[in-house]
């Protein structure tokens, strides 16, 4: 619900999310903090304006019952499903919803329901810092490395540096658009997602050194989902409108993050602040949260394979270990790698292991390691 062609929430024109994308998200006094609080205001009154009537009615829990409803029209016993990144809280929803009717599920780049939002919010800081390190260990390794040859530790002082100096002056693009701290963070933290855009990013990073933002604005407008024409597909508003219905807000105000700044940046020290004051997006959200956080066990269902990355950024890998420990016939399978995701990505082992319980129903062994 609320995505693609299924009555899609709509917040912000291309232009409105233009700017509401460049707004400084490490505000540095209390002018720039209101200013941010005024964009997040403005985003949630948009969604209002122009999806409120659906708002109340796009959470998880409705879309899981959705899909049972077409379950039943296919005429299927029972439901078998491959569900990844949010995906995994889809179908560990359902399974919990209608065990019975629960077939052979896989959950790839897990969620965790039992967290709070803040707490989900710093793991995923945390899992950006871990995938930053990971690209910095490799970036070094190359003659032409943009952040140095030394060490991870100086290559994330120069990315800091970087982000501090676009911060006070933002460099051009080749569009109408400049390149600040918020889109060069969100370009980054795009290229953290899949091993294979690392190159990308390290050509932009060098640009960036040249002031030619074009290639983190490249990064950042494919994050977003940014068309050349300047509309944008609804990814973001979806993401937001469903979140921000399943959990209460990370925080309630301004003040709130503040406290918790040094937790995030203990978590990232590169990402952290950002990615605290991005917990705020669901603080001014018009329509009150229906979900809360809690286990989530299935009991009845068919094996349920949930499938971990070691140094996944965006669903950190103990948010598999915790889904499969909580689901009452859940079973582990452990990529050790990059990225975000396991399955369909290169790993014969990952790619076996799965369909063979897809196809014959064969779960793999508990535990199962893969590179």
């Amino acid at each position: 619900r609320g995505v693609a062609r299924s009555e899609p929430v709509e917040c912000l024109t291309g232009p409105e999310m233009d700017v509401y994308a460049q707004v400084d998200q490490t505000p540095d006094d209390e002018a720039e903090v209101r200013k941010l609080s005024a964009s997040f205001e403005k985003f949630a009154a948009g969604c209002e304006k122009r999806s409120g009537e659906i708002l109340p009615y796009v959470s998880t829990v409705d879309t899981a019952r959705d899909m049972d409803v077409l379950r039943a029209l296919l005429g299927d016993e029972k439901l078998s499903y491959v569900g990844a990144s949010y995906g995994t809280f889809l179908g560990a929803t359902y399974a919990d919803l209608f065990p019975e009717r629960a077939g052979r599920l896989v959950l790839d780049g897990a969620m965790d329901p039992s967290l709070k939002a803040v707490d989900m919010n710093r793991d995923q800081t945390a899992g950006f810092e871990g995938a930053f390190q990971s690209f910095a260990a490799d970036c070094v390794e190359q003659p032409d490395c943009p952040l140095g040859t030394t060490s991870t530790a100086d290559a994330a002082t120069a990315l800091k540096q970087l982000f501090k100096d676009l911060d006070a002056k933002p460099i051009p693009t080749g569009d109408d658009r400049e390149l600040g701290e918020s889109l060069a963070t969100t370009g980054v933290i795009a290229a953290m997602y899949d091993e294979a855009a690392w190159p990308q990013l390290r050509e932009a990073l060098e640009g960036a050194q040249r002031s030619d933002g074009s290639g983190l604005l490249s990064l950042a407008d494919g994050y977003y989902e940014r068309g050349p024409n300047g509309k944008y597909a609804n990814l973001m508003f979806a993401n937001a409108a469903v979140n921000c219905l399943d959990l209460p807000p990370a925080f309630d105000g301004p003040d709130a993050v503040e406290k918790a700044v040094p937790d995030f940046e203990k978590a990232s020290p590169v990402f952290g602040r950002g990615f605290a004051w991005a917990s705020l997006n669901c603080a001014y959200w018009p329509t009150e949260a229906t979900g809360t956080p809690h286990r989530t066990e299935a009991k009845g269902a068919d094996p349920i394979v949930v499938v971990g990355t070691t140094r996944d950024p965006a669903t950190p890998y103990k948010w598999s270990e915790a889904l499969a420990e909580q689901l009452a016939s859940g079973t582990l399978l452990t990529y050790e790698g990059d990225g975000h995701t396991a399955y369909g990505r290169g790993s014969d082992c990952i790619d076996t292991a799965i369909n063979t319980y897809l196809l014959e129903g064969t779960a793999p062994t508990d535990g199962k390691k893969c590179t």
